[in-house]
């Protein structure tokens, strides 16, 4: 049976409850004040390219062809940089001549050379090639100035198409977004090839193809000669890029000329050269690979939806199972994401689901924690008085094992008295500091000795202690341990009376000698907290704890410091030599109940012959002259008291 507090744990419910919806808000609330941030938009960004890169996408087949302006062909041309624009008419014409579709140099042709080079140049474009232009903002504390600069005027004449290379980068200085010109580099290049959307997905984030190095290339060098130097109809119907790109992927750390991080630079640690930039822009466009950032609503729909699941997965509490389901929940959040950038070409941010799940669910473990941490010290305090320390570091650190309230199981009690206590304390009522010392004297080692077998101290009655074994935490030996600490507090009682008689020959006085009795019975008792709403103690009760009771006021008449009842002489009786001494009716009971001791030493004809002779007690049949009342005394000196008052009150029976 256990009774339960069931307001006080509908209380606590309640304020969980409570607890819990507070700190949802609240994260709400925080993470909308947290998003307006910089720093956070960066974030996001930054979980962006993890997502966008997870699965290494790679560049969709027949895209651009790079030309790259690279380190074996400045050591092939071996002419100064920029190169004769002479050259770069040479290469327009053979890649035309190799069959390319459309051919983009980004190269800014913007000032003036050699009339020979820019004659070369002017006849060489068309209609079929895509020069570069750049804009550029210039601040000044005085003024915003912003500078385009475009391919000579005669080129454009010529029919060649001007798009702007500039890219814009993230807070970070990565490149991200598609750039916001209509008239952009890649933007020009699919119109010329005809693959441009009616709308150009300007802002839109980028879907990054690969690392540097990803798009075929080759080097200038080669496409000067791609009759010998490379495959048969490498350029034919492709769109051709012309820029400068080093082979080997300069580090994001040492810079590069005119290259750039992107989402893949966080896996490399390399930038990519613009004119694959440019490629990948391209292929964005032509293929409406880019992705739109999820609108306001969308997001605070994600993220609301977070803390539900949250505020679902800590209703009840928190534990291990909580940290597999918190992993599953932030997985769940970054599969859908990258989900969704791959079939919709949506980006909801991870972040702020994750962020607020996290916040809500690791919220209220602190919070359970520190509840957990109270009702632990509550536990300590509550029992530190009571029991052994080790006993309380068990219960605090699982504090399942106490069964608040009430419930029925098996103890091994212990009544422990001061025989003539009254009588000390009726001469020392003129000294109550030393009467006072006395008992605290008293009741500090014996308290030891309960809480050290592992022993619970039920309450203090003066000189009187109540004990019992087997709550709040299973002890399978407790009658044995209860019975142990029995035999330990007689020691100790010895031990006290040698100070108090040393003590009392120092000052020439008389010594209080301390005799104690015990009485332990085993049985089912109700346990738990006992008392009234403002104060209450763990305790025990029953016809057990009575009979225990009435065993240690019994001792003294039987001359044993120590009676057992019969469960608890059961129980020892392979580690002790127990023997019955009577059989008694206690009030309250109609059945005699058997009582017992233990001796520490007899043999097995001693006790055979005290079994007869408590047989012949039991019988009637024994008389005060019957010689196994001395023979007995003698064999088992322990018992001699016990042999002796059975003998009195034999004669007395028999005088009556």
């Amino acid at each position: 049976m256990r009774v339960r507090d069931k307001p006080r744990q509908a209380r606590q419910i309640r304020s969980r409850h409570l607890r819990l919806l507070v700190l949802s808000l609240t994260t709400l609330i925080a993470i909308s004040l947290l998003s307006r941030l910089p720093a956070w938009s960066l974030l996001e960004l930054r979980s962006f390219d993890y997502l966008s890169t997870v699965d290494d996408p790679r560049p969709p087949p027949g895209g651009p062809v790079i030309v790259a302006i690279d380190e074996p062909s400045l050591a092939d041309i071996n002419a100064q940089w920029p190169w004769p624009r002479s050259l770069h008419a040479q290469l327009v014409t053979q890649l035309r001549a190799a069959g390319a579709r459309v051919i983009g140099l980004d190269i800014i042709l913007a000032e003036p050379s050699t009339p020979e080079n820019d004659n070369a140049i002017t006849n060489a474009v068309g209609p079929d090639v895509v020069l570069a232009g750049d804009e550029t903002l210039i601040e000044t504390p005085q003024a915003s100035q912003l500078i385009r600069a475009t391919p000579l005027p005669q080129l454009t004449e010529a029919g060649a198409v001007t798009g702007i290379a500039s890219v814009e980068l993230s807070g970070d200085g990565t490149f991200r977004r598609i750039p916001g010109y209509e008239d952009g580099f890649a933007a020009m290049l699919a119109r010329v090839a005809g693959v441009a959307p009616e709308t150009l997905p300007a802002g839109r984030l980028i879907q990054s193809l690969g690392p540097a190095r990803s798009y075929p290339t080759v080097s200038y060098y080669q496409a000067l000669d791609p009759k010998n130097l490379l495959p048969s109809n490498y350029f034919k119907d492709r769109v051709v890029l012309v820029g400068l790109s080093l082979q080997n992927a300069p580090a994001i750390d040492k810079g590069g000329v005119d290259a750039f991080a992107t989402p893949y630079t966080v896996h490399t640690g390399k930038l990519v050269s613009g004119v694959e930039i440019q490629a990948t822009i391209y292929d964005n466009i032509r293929g409406g690979l880019s992705i739109a950032e999820a609108r306001l609503p969308t997001v605070a729909a994600c993220i609301l939806i977070s803390v539900l699941l949250a505020a679902t997965t800590v209703w009840r509490s928190t534990g291990w199972l909580t940290i597999v389901t918190s992993a599953a929940a932030l997985l769940a959040f970054a599969a859908v994401s990258a989900a969704g950038m791959r079939l919709a070409h949506i980006f909801v941010s991870p972040l702020g689901p994750t962020v607020a799940y996290i916040s809500v669910v690791f919220g209220q473990a602190a919070f359970d924690f520190a509840e957990e941490r109270r009702n632990k010290r509550q536990i300590t305090r509550a029992f530190a008085q009571y029991i052994s320390p080790d006993l309380v570091r068990r219960l605090s650190s699982d504090p399942s094992q106490l069964k608040l309230g009430g419930e029925r199981r098996t103890l091994s009690v212990l009544f422990s008295d001061v025989r003539g206590f009254t009588t000390i304390a009726e001469t020392l009522k003129d000294d109550p500091e030393q009467l006072t010392g006395l008992i605290n004297r008293l009741l500090t080692p014996l308290s030891d000795v309960v809480m050290d077998h592992g022993g619970t101290i039920d309450k203090y009655m003066g000189d009187c202690i109540m004990a019992f074994w087997n709550a709040p935490l299973d002890d399978p030996d407790h009658a044995l341990h209860a019975v142990r600490a029995s035999l330990a507090m007689q020691a100790a009682i010895s031990s006290l009376n040698r100070e108090l008689e040393r003590e009392a020959a120092a000052r020439g006085g008389k010594p209080h000698v301390l005799k104690m009795g015990v009485g332990i019975n085993t049985g089912e008792c109700i346990v738990g907290n006992m008392g009234s709403t403002r104060r209450f103690d763990y305790s025990c009760l029953g016809d057990s704890v009575n009979l225990a009771s009435r065993l240690e006021g019994a001792s003294k008449n039987y001359g044993v410091a120590l009676l057992l009842g019969e469960e608890t002489a059961r129980l020892v009786a392979d580690t002790y030599i127990v023997v019955e001494l009577d059989r008694i009716i206690v009030k309250g009971r109609t059945v005699p109940s058997p009582v017992y001791t233990v001796v520490h030493k007899a043999e097995a004809k001693a006790l055979a012959a005290h079994r007869a002779f408590t047989q012949a007690k039991y019988a009637g049949t024994l008389a005060p002259s019957d010689p196994a009342f001395d023979r007995l005394a003698a064999d088992i000196p322990e018992l001699a008291p016990y042999y002796a008052i059975v003998r009195d009150a034999l004669a007395e029976s028999g005088e009556e």
